[in-house]
């Protein structure tokens, strides 16, 4: 099986300097790691607060790329490693995979649940917003949605009240940070199926990485490190998308990140290569 290595550099909901910088800096590490050369999508479209309706229109065309990605990588037997500033991308990816593979589960790996619709958002944030909309909460017009009973968000520690509210009224499966059993519990959920993992990179507590949205009680880089190792070991990893990776600008800090990135990413990138070399 081989892995299609994307990076997206065209700008969807982007509001943060650091993630866009941070993909730059992540695809060659990953590529090397895979020994695959990244397919760069785009060029950089700058950061700047928007609201999701002028997203959703500037921005059409990014994120339906980013679904034909994932949608061109399923169909040819590949597994998609998808590189992003913003999860806004999940928009279109999640539908690709639940069309291209009905029977997987989606792992969203998250500080937030991104549960909002027009009518709960309080800062109008596509990013924040894109996880309902892929789960038909409401319509952003650009594909069609996934079941949210396939989905698991583990990791979750910020939501507004009322994503809270809509998320608790949901099939989804919702496992906090704080969970003393956070991987059990994950694994229990998934139960064995084929699983697509989002791994927004604010999942791991503030302390050990940086984060454009800071929100403290996140997991341990080495907590996620054996969720991830642990999930793999039961589940067929059907792809991954990384979002969020808000790298620093100073050269040090920077380097730091990256070796906590590519040490979280260790199970996957493994597990992919060793696929790849079949």
């Amino acid at each position: 099986m081989a892995v299609s290595l994307v990076a997206m550099r065209c700008r969807t909901a982007d509001r943060f300097p650091g993630a866009p910088r941070g993909v730059e800096t992540l695809a060659p590490l990953v590529g090397e790691a895979l020994d695959v050369a990244p397919r760069y999508i785009g060029s950089g479209g700058g950061v700047r607060e928007t609201r999701f309706d002028d997203d959703l229109r500037e921005s059409r065309g990014c994120l339906l790329e980013a679904g034909g990605q994932v949608d061109d990588a399923l169909a040819a037997g590949d597994a998609p490693l998808l590189l992003a500033a913003d999860c806004a991308v999940s928009l279109t990816t999640l539908p690709a995979v639940i069309r291209n593979r009905p029977e997987a589960r989606l792992l969203w790996l998250d500080a937030h649940g991104d549960y909002n619709t027009p009518g709960t958002t309080g800062s109008g944030y596509l990013g924040g917003m894109c996880l309902a909309g892929a789960c038909g909460e409401w319509d952003a017009g650009l594909t069609d949605t996934v079941p949210p009973e396939r989905v698991v968000l583990a990791g979750i520690r910020d939501l507004d009240p009322g994503e809270r509210e809509l998320l608790e009224g949901s099939p989804a499966t919702v496992i906090g940070a704080s969970t003393v059993e956070t991987l059990v519990a994950v694994k229990n959920a998934l139960d064995g199926a084929p699983v697509f993992m989002h791994l927004d990179l604010d999942v791991i507590d503030p302390e050990h990485f940086p984060a454009a949205v800071p929100a403290p009680g996140g997991l341990h880089p080495d907590k996620l490190y054996d969720l991830l190792d642990s999930v793999i070991e039961d589940c067929e990893l059907v792809g991954v998308e990384v979002t969020a990776f808000e790298a620093p600008e100073p050269e040090q800090e920077r380097i730091a990140a990256c070796e906590t990135a590519m040490h979280v990413l260790e199970p996957l990138l493994d597990h992919l290569a060793d696929d790849r070399s079949k």
